[in-house]
């Protein structure tokens, strides 16, 4: 057999760290029924998850956000309370929505705090309004929180309430003041009994049961309450509400959405939250025209005192005076200075309500309380915008104080924006007053010349005109501001709210979101399929035991010789004694390629074949007495020579005795025929190893078996040499030089890879030749590559169990699998 020139190179690379994947794939195939195990397992668990987990709904409703001009501002209007616009409407709508203030105001109108529960298959439902009854809690008592508290009904009309306690220290609320507070318990098991409409005064529970309209309940029904904490019930409504445009197409419509465990539940929620806000909105949008209205209020108080003054001073003086009329010229004179007073009273009430508008705006920090301009005649198209844009960034700054903190950048830009309106507004006032002050001016000189005029007249008539001057002024005062009011009142009784319900929350079916059965199936069936692929791989990287030919042939480069499938039997004589078996057809089959090989050399005498392994345990010996005994069957004169002389096995099979053999050989006991035994199998002789010699190296060392071996090549065609483990001694490596070829046997699933290291070394520096592996152990499974090929003659059928004459030409699924993958 020529030499096999091994290269540095391709050593490094045979022991590379390029990951063997088709052998994970195989080993995987090969325990395919624990992956199948854990599909099926992680299958079932998703189904618990399944029918244990509540299903999840999501319900939506939708909201118009507009700003719609009232019917009532027409041209002849002259209090316009628009001061919106439907600029940033949707963002400060939103923003409400998702503010704390807001849903604490749903949660209380609703009592979301409160849960009703009756007992499930595998949980407490939530039934809502589905309980028979309904539970009106004293909001000025505390509530115990997070316990479940049981209302077992004993009749239509008696109920009792039971529970247990773990501890006497609980933690309870106030939901009038949402004031938390330490509760006592009672200690252990809990039942008292109440009649239905009777109040309830427990030291954790205090309200009245009553039944819902038109309800009955059997006696023995079962249910539960439980309390939670308000922030935190808002909180949940706050992060857990969705809202966002509908469309691009829809600008002004808003779509609300809410996620939960009970459809009632979102239903009313979503609209309470609409009505809530549409309630919120109106009130914001008549706040112009309230503040208003308080100052018509206020100023006619005063101008109906003055009237009052005035009519009884009139009616003083004509009974004093007994002057009752004037000439018709100096009443004509009268006329025209009363309706200059009353042009200068109304310019002054502008002064002064301009001069309380500039020290509002200079003192003040909220401006939601200014009081609309024209309420005092003001038509300064300047000063009613400025008015309104700063009342309207007011409330916008006042409704974003609930979700942003002061001094974010938000708030300080609606700051800016108002103090620049601010800004604008006090020059424009100030330039107002000094035209109004001119104008003022003027009709006092109008009025001094008038009433030089009536300087003639005699005293008591010109003091009648004086008063009855008065009394007309105050009086055309109460009516224009009483004309005032009523518009204003009319304009806030026809102000609609900005906010509409344009589609409602309503369970109509459906709604379902969760949970996904199909993604948890999904994921059991990924995660079992993954968990053990990944096990394995574990497995197989922390593997460093030998499983296949295609292993061996990536390990090293020496050649393999065939395989030896795994046999049951009761002794090592199995070529012998069941010869149709497959094992004796795997010998054969090596028989004729180790002809083949020791046929290339060709040499007088017999032929030595070295038998060897990494470790004990390998099939050492099995494959020695083996391979003799098929040889000897061919009618070859064959050999076995026992030279393991620390671990002697060969003599129980033949029924010998170890007492004497080529121990006693080398040390000149016995001479060699004396040793020699004649087995029961045709042609086979066999010299057993003897005692255990303290010195079994030195033995082998001496030149008595160099000669033993030469005057054997004369005697006998073929000499097995069963020799010690390579891996753990060297004496084999004294009795290569003897071999015409050796073979190094690997068990499959039992040598170690880091063993064939150690041969490879031993070839590479040219200590052995002529070697050839034989793979020992030889499985039909999944984690190997067959390694049909390796050999010189390994035909006959997989060597397992000894199927091999035998097969019925069935390929199975698997089968096929393994065949595909060997392909690739």
């Amino acid at each position: 057999m020529a030499e096999y020139e091994y290269d540095d190179s391709e050593q490094s690379e045979g022991f590379g760290i390029n990951f063997d994947f088709k052998g994970y794939l195989f080993k995987a195939l090969n325990l395919w029924k624990f992956v199948i195990a854990c599909i099926g397992a992680a299958l079932i668990i998703a189904y618990f998850i399944n029918v244990r987990k509540q299903n999840v709904y999501k319900l939506e409703s939708l909201i118009s956000v507009e700003t719609d001009q009232n019917p009532f501002f027409t041209a002849n209007t002259s209090i316009s309370f628009n001061w919106g616009g439907v600029s940033g409407k949707m963002g400060k709508t939103i923003t409400t929505l998702q503010t704390r203030t807001h849903n604490e105001k749903v949660v209380d109108s609703l009592k979301s705090y409160m849960n009703y529960f009756k007992e499930g298959k595998y949980r407490k439902i939530d039934i809502y309004k589905d309980a028979p009854f309904v539970f009106e809690p004293d909001l000025e008592q505390p509530q115990v929180l997070g316990h479940f508290i049981g209302i077992r009904f004993l009749s239509e009309t008696t109920f009792e309430v039971f529970t247990a306690f773990e501890s006497e220290n609980g933690s309870g609320q106030r939901y009038d003041t949402k004031e938390r507070m330490p509760v006592t318990l009672p200690l252990g098991p809990f039942q008292n009994e109440f009649k239905v409409g009777a109040v309830i005064n427990l030291p954790f529970f205090h309200g009245i049961v009553n039944l819902r309209n038109n309800r009955t309940v059997k006696a023995g029904q079962e249910f539960y309450m439980q309390f939670r904490n308000f922030d935190g019930v808002v909180n949940g409504y706050k992060n857990g509400i969705g809202v966002a445009p509908f469309s691009n197409a829809s600008a002004s419509v808003l779509r609300l959405s809410l996620v939960g465990n009970n459809k009632s539940k979102i239903v009313d929620y979503l609209n309470k939250t609409a009505i809530i806000l549409s309630e919120t909105e109106l009130e914001r949008k008549n706040l112009y025209a309230t503040n208003t209205i308080k100052f018509i209020d206020s100023s006619l108080h005063a101008v109906n005192t003055s009237l009052k003054d005035f009519s009884d001073e009139m009616n003083t003086f004509r009974k004093e005076n007994k002057v009752f009329d004037v000439s018709t010229e100096m009443t004509d004179v009268s006329t025209k200075l009363k309706d200059l007073e009353f042009q200068k009273e109304a310019e002054s009430t502008k002064l002064n309500y301009l001069d309380a508008l500039e020290n509002y705006l200079r003192t003040k920090k909220d401006y939601t309380s200014i009081a609309a301009p024209t309420s005092v005649g003001i038509e300064e198209p300047n000063i009613q915008s400025s008015v309104a844009k700063i009342t309207g960034l007011a409330i916008e700054r006042q409704s974003k104080e609930y979700t942003l903190r002061e001094g974010s950048e938000n708030i300080k830009d609606l700051d800016r924006q108002i103090d620049a309106e601010k800004n604008v507004l006090l020059e424009t006032i100030s330039a107002t007053k000094s035209t109004i002050r001119i104008l003022v001016n003027a009709l006092s000189r109008s009025i001094a010349n008038l009433e030089s005029k009536l300087s003639s007249l005699p005293e008591n008539q010109q003091e009648f005109l004086k008063i009855q001057r008065k009394l007309d002024i105050s009086q055309e005062a109460y009516n224009l501001y009483m004309d005032k009011r009523s518009e204003a009142a009319i304009v806030k009784a026809a102000n609609v709210s900005d906010i509409s319900i344009v589609d409602e929350a309503k369970d109509i079916g459906g709604g379902l979101i969760g949970p996904d059965k199909s993604l948890n199936y999904m994921m059991g069936l990924m995660l079992g399929f993954f968990i053990p692929m990944f096990l394995i791989f574990i497995i197989f990287i922390l593997d460093h035991t030998i499983h296949g030919s295609d292993e061996v042939e990536r390990l090293s480069k020496i050649p393999i010789l065939g395989l030896i499938g795994k046999y049951r039997y009761h002794n090592n004589l199995v070529v012998f004694e069941k010869p149709k078996s497959a094992v004796a057809e795997s010998f054969r089959s090596i028989r004729s390629s180790l002809q083949f090989i020791l046929n290339k050399n060709p040499q007088a005498g017999g032929r030595t074949i070295l038998v060897t392994s990494s470790v004990s345990g390998e099939g050492k010996t099995f494959y020695s007495i083996n391979i003799a005994t098929v040889y000897a069957l061919s009618g070859k004169k064959t050999l076995l020579l026992g030279l393991d002389l620390r671990k002697p096995k060969i003599f129980d099979d033949f029924n010998l005795t170890n007492e004497t053999g080529m121990v006693n050989y080398f040390i000149g006991e016995a001479d060699f025929e004396s040793i020699v035994n004649h087995t029961h199998i045709d042609n086979l002789d066999v010299v057993p190893a003897g005692p255990i010699p303290p010195n079994p190296s030195e033995l082998l060392m001496s030149g008595n078996l160099e000669s033993l071996i030469a005057e054997l090549r004369q005697t006998y065609d073929i000499i097995v040499l069963d020799t010690p483990p390579l891996g753990l001694v060297t004496d084999a490596l004294e009795l290569v030089k003897y071999a015409d070829t050796s073979i190094f046997m690997v068990r499959l699933d039992y040598t170690k890879k880091g063993m064939l290291q150690l041969i490879n070394a031993k070839y590479r520096a040219g200590e052995i030749k002529n070697i050839n592996f034989v793979l020992n152990f030889y499985k039909h499974k999944s984690n190997q590559s067959y390694g049909y090929g390796y050999g010189y003659g390994y035909g006959y059928g997989y060597g397992v169990y000894g199927n091999a004459y035998h097969d019925d030409g069935k390929k199975g699924f698997m089968f096929k699998i393994k065949e595909f993958l060997k392909r690739l």
